[in-house]
């Protein structure tokens, strides 16, 4: 007797639905129904709306603020598991909480541990997410973690504009790897910029360590949040001879004066994907959609078909 394959159901948190509703249409199916019960405190239930039992569960939320769509996901995981699914994927294109990844400082938290943690307390089998603050978050999970890059969406656009000259720049020292590696694939060159804060979103010193003078500087990062750093960047390297500065950004935090930050300064284009909705819209801000991406990873994933190909640098 063949083993019975367990059926497949895509589930989206509130925060996520938009992005959820488009990688079901790629994934070329139909997005599973919940509900939320709320009550007058602020606190709420949610639940399914349909059979989840011995079902392969995918369950599509990030987890940017506030907390509740951090706390709706666990919900949700808890939920599929008492209600007998099979497996249980959370599927997190923008992980919340990555920066707090260590101790900087005396007495602080380590915020992103602590969500794994709480992730795993929900017996979620599964993580799949985009282009984490830094690679050896993985390793905070007791559960296989699919971690995709956003350079399969970025690396088409950028040779779709045929820029000559082409420099790639990482926007500080801890992000000179993924640089690197789209620096090595685009076959051009790399500049670092250093900078130095005495605290969070404020920069005290700001150097270009390169040359970027008659260049199409391109600025890789995996999240812009006030646009403090691109932005001086951007206008330091236009200072510097540069000819056009493009920043290409897996999520758009984009908090406090971080749209007005991007309108006026030298940026020619910000190129982001759809992990993190837009607050509002602007003429210099391009997205691109991760839901392709996404639809076919979870494919292969639930098909036990290796998921290597998906990846460019």
């Amino acid at each position: 007797m063949e083993p019975r394959v367990s059926p497949i159901k895509l589930f989206s948190g509130t925060a996520s639905n938009y992005l959820a509703e488009s990688i079901v249409k790629s994934y070329g199916t139909e997005l599973g129904k919940t509900q939320i019960l709320r009550f007058s405190d602020g606190e709420f239930q949610p639940s399914y709306l349909e059979s989840v039992r011995g079902c392969t569960v995918f369950i599509v939320q990030s987890t940017f603020p506030p907390s509740d769509n951090l706390f709706e996901l666990l919900l949700l995981i808890d939920a599929a598991k008492r209600a007998s699914a099979k497996t249980v994927v959370a599927v997190i294109p923008y992980f919340g909480m990555a920066r707090q990844d260590r101790k900087d400082r005396p007495r602080a938290a380590i915020g992103a541990k602590l969500v794994a943690n709480l992730l795993t307390a929900s017996h979620v089998d599964r993580i799949m997410t985009m282009d984490l603050h830094a690679d050896q978050l993985q390793g905070f999970f007791d559960v296989p973690v699919d971690h995709l890059y956003a350079s399969p969406i970025f690396v088409p656009y950028l040779e779709s504009l045929n820029l000559d000259n082409l420099v790639v720049a990482a926007p500080d020292m801890g992000g000179s790897k993924r640089a690197n590696a789209y620096s090595r694939f685009l076959k051009s060159e790399m500049v670092i910029c250093y900078k130095n804060r005495k605290k969070a979103n404020a920069i005290d010193e700001f150097k270009v360590i390169g040359d970027v003078k008659g260049k199409n500087v391109v600025i890789v990062d995996d999240m812009i949040d006030t646009a403090g750093t691109i932005t001086v960047a951007a206008d330091t390297m236009l200072n510097e001879g540069a000819l056009s500065v493009r920043v290409i950004a897996s999520h758009p935090v984009l908090s406090g004066p971080a749209y007005d930050r991007i309108e006026k300064s030298g940026i020619t284009e910000l190129i982001v994907t759809d992990t993190i909705p837009l607050k509002q819209q602007s003429s210099k801000i391009r997205v691109l959609s991760i839901a392709g991406l996404f639809a076919d990873t979870i494919k292969k994933v639930y098909t036990y078909q290796s998921i290597s190909t998906n990846f460019i640098v």
